[in-house]
């Protein structure tokens, strides 16, 4: 907390321009859907809270990262062996889908915790896939160590300022789009998500961290007074499996970041299979925390509250729908 100041709006700003300009047909503008919270099958809510869902799931790649990885090839020079990333699935699928859209090799390292669905989805985008370790740390020191052998040009899941000033544009489309939401909900992993929207809105909307109770990185570390690791585990761990809150994100948090909460699996797990029945939206475990918030209690909206809910991902394995 004691770091310098960034002026991250600006650098939002500056990497909405550039995802309009180079990037206009790959990053996409996802709807903003209001609904009142009764309709979310939200008990004993207020009948004037209304509900935004922000519909990041549709995102190319199919989550919130296709921001952050494509600002971060576009603010670089790319060198001839290509790009380079760690990842629980999501952020290698938008780095390699960037990759893909700019004609630049991409290599990808997953851990073991990454499902089959997220690998498919990587090698048909034409990435070179490794799999090694258990969970994303194993994974990033592998990954860390081949970028120093080839010189690819690194792209880190959640902890370098491009990515999250790519990920702020979102809170930048969602102010767009429907104006200041008094509370934004959102998933934390390593905190790229959190970072970018919580250097966007600031003190002006609430910003809320939801961690599953398995994988807390933010929580663990607000209780040690600095990041830690954590161990990981759960059903979002695959998006959620970060052991220590990013840097740039710890510091962006405590400065605007006042209330962070953890989430069972089963709400989670409830919360993710409600979307589906109910709305048909398919979404991985890691975008179904904020509804699982406002559906357990865990979150308590006040009377005329406009809460957003992000809705960060899709990668998911459809058939985990129906069981």
């Amino acid at each position: 907390m004691n770091g310098p100041v960034v002026d991250w709006r600006a650098d939002i700003e500056a990497a909405a321009q550039r995802l309009h300009g180079r990037a206009a047909h790959f990053v996409r503008e996802t709807p903003l859907w209001k609904l009142p919270a009764t309709a979310l099958g939200v008990d004993d809510v207020a009948p004037d809270v209304e509900v935004w869902l922000k519909l990041e799931h549709l995102q190319t790649g199919g989550s919130f990262k296709a921001r952050g990885m494509m600002n971060r090839l576009l603010a670089n020079d790319i060198p001839a062996s290509g790009v380079i990333v760690a990842s629980g699935g999501n952020a290698g699928i938008a780095t390699a889908a960037a990759a893909r859209a700019l004609g630049v090799r991409c290599e990808v390292f997953l851990p073991g915790v990454s499902p089959e669905a997220k690998r498919a989805r990587l090698r048909a985008l034409g990435a070179e896939v490794v799999v090694v370790g258990e969970v994303y740390s194993d994974a990033l020191a592998a990954c860390e160590a081949r970028q120093r052998e080839t010189g690819a040009l690194m792209t880190h899941a959640y902890d370098q300022p491009e990515v999250v000033a790519g990920a702020g544009t979102l809170g930048r489309e969602i102010e767009q789009q429907g104006g200041l939401p008094d509370s934004v909900l959102v998933s934390v992993g390593g905190g790229g998500l959190i970072g970018g929207l919580a250097a966007w809105f600031g003190q002006r909307s609430r910003v809320v961290a939801l961690e599953p109770e398995r994988a807390p990185t933010l929580f663990a570390a607000r209780k040690a007074g600095a990041p830690i690791d954590v161990d990981v585990g759960g059903v979002a761990a695959d998006s959620l499996g970060a052991r220590r809150i990013g840097a740039l994100s710890w510091d962006i948090t405590q400065r605007q970041v006042r209330d962070a909460l953890l989430l069972t699996d089963g709400a989670i797990r409830t919360a993710q299979l409600w979307l589906w029945k109910e709305f048909k939206l398919a979404v991985e475990p890691a975008a179904a925390l904020p509804l699982a918030a406002l559906q357990s209690g865990a979150y308590v909206a006040r009377p005329g509250e406009k809460v957003c809910l992000v809705v960060c991902g899709a990668n998911v394995d459809p058939a985990s729908l129906t069981r």
